[in-house]
């Protein structure tokens, strides 16, 4: 059988010392926030943390009544990136987890700003039935809950270094869908923005994006930029962008990268749908002409989300799971790009 994972394998994947691993996996100072958040990541990816995971049952799930907890529900929800109750995308989903919680008598406690590294230091595991986190949580952040050994649901998040059941949106399968449908309508020109490796989720629609059109046959010609750290600071991007070549269609991670897409193309005097079509994800615009775009049920996340935490409660040593919430492909014929407008204006 396969061994414990070795702070060597770590160090020698990350590129970095043993030193440096070991003073970042028992929180001791003298490796960077980045380094340490980078060797978190490659531990969990080797499968470094499953090493003292409790043992999973193969067994049907038991109601077990000695797991029961009295308590409330902590909602983690950081204010950051406008990860905030006043989103149109996050709030919908906290408002999701309120409404399903007060249904079932369950009390609330949001933490919205934790700032500090031991953010559940002053509060008793016995007083919390479990976490659920909206939205991308700090690996460190997230050990920190672990140590209490309470139910944690994560929403539109995941990360290796910390296993946990998830909800998300079926990702993969609705920007396929999407992409389906432009496929089907005649464009053959795409560019995907967006920084791919900002969210599990935005990484999983570049994949439906590249899978999609390697099924038709279509070259994939992506600009590294457009995908790169820089993918969702549209102010930052664009003059570094030459756009030597429009495409018929940018296929954005999101509305909010569509809607300053669309923004900043104007500024180059580049008209949508004129000159080219833009979409988007999660269907929170209508202020822009953004061709398409998927609907995202975003309070139905936050409600299963309590959902699944109901059943880990029963259900504490049973394996992690990832529940999948389909969405509906949106496309707004009157902002398509018509592909032969130059000849027709000629």
């Amino acid at each position: 059988m396969r061994g414990k994972v070795t702070i060597q394998e770590i160090a020698d994947m990350a590129g970095v010392s043993k030193f440096a691993v070991s003073r970042a996996l028992t929180g001791k100072a003298g490796v960077s926030a980045a380094t340490r958040e980078m060797i978190y990541k490659v531990a969990g990816q080797l499968g470094y943390f499953k090493n003292n995971e409790p043992k999973r049952f193969s067994g049907e799930p038991q109601e077990q009544a000695d797991r029961k907890r009295s308590g409330t529900i902590v909602i983690l929800f950081p204010n950051i990136r406008y990860q905030n109750k006043e989103s149109v995308y996050w709030g919908p989903v906290f408002d999701g987890i309120s409404a399903r919680l007060n249904q079932i008598g369950i009390d609330i406690m949001t933490l919205t700003e934790p700032s500090h590294d031991n953010v559940f230091a002053l509060v008793k595991p016995e007083a919390i039935q479990g976490v659920i986190t909206v939205g991308s949580i700090s690996t460190p952040i997230l050990l920190d809950i672990g140590r209490l050994n309470i139910p944690v649901v994560m929403v539109d998040h995941i990360d290796p270094a910390f296993p946990c059941d998830t909800v998300f949106t079926d990702n993969f399968s609705c920007m396929q869908n999407l992409m389906t449908k432009l496929v089907s309508k005649g464009y053959r020109k795409f560019q995907f923005v967006g920084n791919i490796s900002d969210a599990q989720s935005y990484f999983e629609r570049w994949l439906a994006f590249r899978t999609t059109l390697e099924s038709y046959g279509i070259a994939l010609n992506q600009d590294p930029l457009l995908i790169g750290p820089d993918g969702d600071d549209m102010y930052k991007l664009f003059p570094q962008l030459e756009l030597k070549e429009l495409p018929e269609v940018f296929v954005c991670a999101n509305d909010t990268t569509a809607q300053y897409l669309v923004d900043e193309l104007g500024k180059r005097e580049i008209s949508v749908p004129r000159d080219c079509a833009v979409t988007g994800f999660d269907n929170t615009c209508e202020s822009h002409p953004i061709l398409g775009t998927v609907d995202v049920n975003k309070e139905l996340l936050g409600m299963r989300a309590v959902d699944q935490m109901l059943w880990r409660i029963q259900n504490h040593d049973s394996a992690v799971e990832k529940k999948l919430i389909q969405g509906d492909p949106i496309l707004r014929e009157q902002y398509a790009y018509v592909r032969d407008n130059d000849a027709a204006s000629g």
